[in-house]
């Protein structure tokens, strides 16, 4: 190969690039992003960024000068609109082509909308830097923040906003937050945590409209109740960002489907948020929106471009930080999973939870035990092989 581009200035797409030249592929290297900042780390964003304590320059994941050295070449403000599999070109929303040998595809996700209201002033959504400085902005002028949606994203916000002093509402129309990801028994936790802080938390009920002329000032839930508010954010997930590789070949799902190694098709990988893969530990296809798994993946994912051709089998991570609590977990950490404290007290504000499924541990999780949870994760790995 003589020129590989990847598709999305993420830390999947970084680390697929830099992966790359420490694997020896000297030649021409093109890392094509739709944001004008140099690639960064999310994370922060809902926590350190939001609540004002780092400044935006500091979750810049290299300087400047790395890219120059390295001989990756950053194509930033550049969005791909489509792919040409058969010619091997991605088109460019500047009008232009960019030809490739192999393509890393780590475009990642975008936020998922409400129906309608996004049009108001005030109306948020958080999924970039610039996304998150605008919130700030309005959050040190406001009283009052509605946050919809209590997943990772909405519970972190909104524990960010608290901090801030402002009055938060959180807002999500399943029985607990977070349970998608942690599962009832936690998600009843997170909800006395935010109560026990301040925040009301109204789980159970839907929203059926913003308010407001111009700017919001409302939010009307599917139970009739009223909720005043100043600024709005939505954090009702995302979806992957897929829209360009319509006819490419590349066959989508949720997200571009991959086979175990993270191949979409020969010499075309995808890696991050936006790849849902073939995972033969857990025997199961699974989409992994969380930063460590960003990281393995486009290492894996450069790897194989190179012909490594190994079947990409991590443990995923997951981690969130809400006031002063730290909850981290390994695993899958399914729903329908059997849940049991094993260590620690859920009562203290400290606990280790061991996730099985028909008697066979699948996941792990500590809150505010995190040297306990590293050796839960030996446990698991034994049991997933």
């Amino acid at each position: 190969m003589d020129r590989i581009v990847v598709i999305g200035a993420s830390a999947a797409g970084l680390t697929a690039a830099e992966t790359l030249r420490r694997e020896g592929f000297d030649k021409q290297l093109t890392l094509v992003g739709d944001e004008l900042h140099l690639p960064y780390d999310r994370p922060p964003l809902s926590k350190q960024v939001l609540s004002g304590v780092w400044d935006t320059d500091k979750i810049a994941l290299r300087k400047d000068e790395v890219y120059e050295q390295s001989g990756i070449e950053l194509r930033l403000g550049t969005l791909a609109t489509g792919l040409d599999t058969e010619a091997q070109v991605v088109r460019l929303d500047d009008g232009g082509t960019i030809g490739y040998d192999g393509l890393i595809i780590a475009t990642g996700v975008r936020p998922r909308l409400l129906p309608d209201g996004h049009d108001l002033t005030g109306v948020h959504v958080m999924r970039t830097l610039d996304d998150t400085v605008a919130l700030r902005a309005e959050l040190a002028e406001s009283a009052r923040l509605v946050v919809i949606g209590a997943g990772f994203l909405g519970c972190e916000a909104a524990a960010s906003a608290r901090k801030l002093g402002l009055d938060v509402t959180l807002v999500d129309p399943l029985p607990q937050p977070m349970v998608r990801q942690f599962g009832a028994q936690v998600g009843d936790l997170i909800a006395q945590l935010h109560a026990g802080e301040g925040v009301n938390v109204m789980t159970g009920v839907g929203v059926q409209a913003l308010l407001g002329d111009g700017r919001v000032n409302g939010v009307r839930l599917t139970d009739g109740t009223q909720l005043d508010a100043d600024v709005v954010l939505v954090a009702i997930g995302a979806v992957p960002a897929t829209d360009w590789l319509a006819d490419s070949g590349v066959l989508i799902g949720d997200g571009v489907l991959c086979d175990s190694t993270c191949q979409a098709m020969p010499g075309v990988y995808a890696a991050g948020d936006v790849a849902s893969w073939h995972h033969e530990g857990f025997d199961e296809r699974m989409r992994v929106e969380h930063r460590m798994n960003a990281t393995e993946q486009g290492m894996a994912a450069a790897r194989n471009l190179l012909g490594a051709n190994a079947p990409f089998k991590p443990i995923p991570y997951f981690w969130t930080d809400q006031y002063d609590t730290k909850i981290a977990a390994f695993g899958l950490l399914a729903q329908d999973a059997d849940v049991t404290v094993r260590q620690g007290d859920p009562a203290e504000g400290k606990f280790v939870a061991h996730y099985e499924r028909a008697g066979e541990l699948i996941g792990v999780l500590a809150w505010n035990m995190p040297k306990e949870l590293r050796k839960a994760r030996g446990l698991l790995a034994e049991s997933i092989g």
